[in-house]
């Protein structure tokens, strides 16, 4: 499965409806560290088919989500559950790294502000 694409219009529906953990990848079409990751978010998105959603928020397009995340560098992954964000990252990560962060929030964790 291909990350989905989260707009402005869709994000917070999709984060509140989804009973599986939603690794979010805000990004910017201008950002290299962006481009070089991307191919990792969409092999996760394939190994985590049913475990995890991953999607995807272009941060140019999508301002007013990337300012209440305050969103200051990309690439950053933040692990969405029910809603609340439960771990995150900024810069490149390794695919194990964002496997472990997926793996974190599927299973009972605290709320990070």
């Amino acid at each position: 499965m291909k990350p989905v694409e989260l707009t402005t219009e869709n994000f917070d529906e999709t984060l509140a409806s989804s009973e599986i953990p939603v690794l979010v990848d805000f990004h910017a079409s201008w950002c290299g560290p962006c481009k070089m990751l991307s191919p990792v978010i969409e092999q996760i998105a394939e190994a985590k088919d049913g475990v995890a959603l991953v999607a995807k928020v272009d941060i140019d397009a999508a301002q007013e989500i990337a300012q209440r995340y305050k969103i200051t560098s990309v690439p950053t992954l933040i692990v969405f559950k029910h809603g609340e964000a439960i771990v995150g990252a900024r810069g490149m990560q390794s695919r194990s790294v964002i496997e472990s962060m997926i793996d974190q929030a599927a299973g009972p964790a605290d709320v990070v502000s």
